[in-house]
């Protein structure tokens, strides 16, 4: 058996990069199937609803492509075909309903208007990367989807008049300490109510991870304190067993409240009754 490595620092050194660099300008089968369907797209006589229909009903690949032309990556058009058509197969759903397809891309998206004025541009060497730097825009577009719901639970706090504290920790039972996104009057050992905000539209890992942080306020909590949830996004019906364990959490008491954007009427009132129980209002 190898020994192990001298120290922690070598280890370190030791590793190496599994991301190798590639050349962008190199075709790939994916890469080729996106340029035909695109210069298809470009010598079609007109551009419309009807017209973009007929096209993926034929050619149901083409969708994915039309969620790019206008920002979509393939993960957000699962996303979004799963939250208006319930279901994120767009195979499926172009063979099928194709019509209804493109009517919500055209709704949603603006994607007749916006095939229509790219498909016949001309661009240089700065669109490219501009192109190529749109995943910078898309994880910017996923911290303001965050944001925004931590936002909605701020304004309610404030419209009630209450101190807060946002994004800390607070202290519960026997000392133990979980992270919220929104503490009254204050995070630590002052906390008497604590919210959680979690808003995602796109999927992955972290939100599990905001399940583990829900998980670990309900475990922390003293009889005597509040705990809520704020929790929204379409990336959720991704994760639909995720939510689940979220929802048990509210179904079984161990949390005392669980609102999307569409309820925080009931996240007010609950805000403010629980306030007055404390004697904060």
């Amino acid at each position: 058996m190898s020994p192990a490595p001298a120290s922690f620092d070598a280890y370190v050194a030791s590793l190496s990069q599994l991301d190798k660099p590639f050349d962008p300008t190199v075709p790939t089968a994916q890469s080729e199937e996106i340029r035909a369907i695109a210069s298809h797209l470009a010598s079609l006589p007109a551009i419309d609803r009807d017209v973009l229909a007929a096209y993926i009903e034929d050619e149901p690949d083409a969708v994915p492509v039309l969620g790019l032309a206008v920002g979509l990556t393939q993960e957000r058009l699962k996303n979004v075909l799963r939250h208006h058509l319930g279901s994120s197969g767009w195979l499926t759903l172009a063979r099928q309903r194709a019509s209804e397809v493109i009517a919500m891309l055209d709704t949603e998206y603006d994607v007749v208007r916006l095939v229509e004025d790219q498909r016949s541009r001309s661009y240089d060497f700065g669109d490219v990367l501009a192109a190529r730097a749109g995943g910078r825009r898309t994880a910017a577009a996923g911290q303001e989807t965050g944001r925004k719901v931590e936002d909605e639970i701020e304004a309610v706090a404030s419209s009630l008049g209450l101190p807060y504290e946002l994004r800390t920790r607070f202290a519960g039972r026997a000392g133990n300490t979980a992270p919220c996104d929104l503490a009254v009057p204050a995070g630590g050992a002052e906390a008497k109510i604590v919210v959680a905000a979690k808003g995602f539209d796109s999927t992955g890992s972290k939100l599990t991870d905001a399940v583990r942080e829900i998980e670990t306020m309900a475990e922390v909590r003293l009889p005597t304190q509040f705990v809520m949830a704020a929790v929204d996004g379409i990336g959720w019906k991704s994760r639909a067993a995720d939510l689940r364990r979220i929802y048990d959490l509210r179904d079984g008491d161990r949390i005392d409240g669980l609102y999307t954007l569409n309820t925080l009427g009931d996240l007010r009132t609950d805000l403010e009754d629980a306030a007055r129980r404390l004697g904060l209002l």
